[in-house]
């Protein structure tokens, strides 16, 4: 595999587990009223996120990329009202993510470039991942912005960028 390659695949992997992380952290911090709460009747819950993420992750990766059956019910993913414990949603996203990162490492050079139909769309490997990656970085944003409000504090993951301040982290 060349360079390029597996440098793609290193930071589609390191950056779904980044942010499944910012998720977990969420999840920790939020009560199950929190998890579940709606401002609308149009709005999804950040429980309802995190189970969208999980659909999507298995449909695209795990499916699409990893060949196996697709059992999603995506409207189910949205009707949820809870009935699911922040922490239980914290485990299902992160057996989802681990074996997602799994099957995206097990990816070579030749295969990035094989059109595959998850969803029914058209796309190459590479395209599914990346689109993955991106998706999953969309809902991570709003599930922060929503954890941010409902708790009305700064979650503290970007201290390191304040003025003065020295870090070693590199970026995923």
């Amino acid at each position: 595999m060349s360079r390029l390659e597996t440098q793609f695949i290193d930071y589609s992997c390191e950056k779904l587990k980044q942010l499944a992380e910012q998720i977990d952290d969420c999840l920790g911090r939020l009560t199950a009223e929190q998890v579940w709460a709606r401002s609308g009747k149009s709005d999804n819950s950040v429980g309802n996120l995190v189970l969208h993420l999980c659909g999507n992750v298995t449909q695209w990766i795990g499916s699409g990329v990893g060949s196996r059956i697709d059992h999603r019910d995506r409207d189910a993913e949205f009707a949820a009202r809870g009935g699911v414990r922040p922490a239980e949603l914290a485990e299902k996203l992160n057996a989802v993510v681990s074996d997602a990162i799994a099957i995206i490492r097990d990816q070579t050079g030749d295969r990035l470039m094989e059109v595959i139909h998850p969803q029914g769309y058209m796309v190459t490997v590479m395209e599914a991942i990346y689109h993955v990656v991106e998706h999953f970085s969309q809902h991570t944003g709003q599930i922060l912005f929503a954890t941010k409000l409902m708790l009305d504090e700064d979650l503290g993951y970007y201290q390191h960028l304040a003025k003065g301040a020295s870090h070693g982290e590199t970026t995923p």
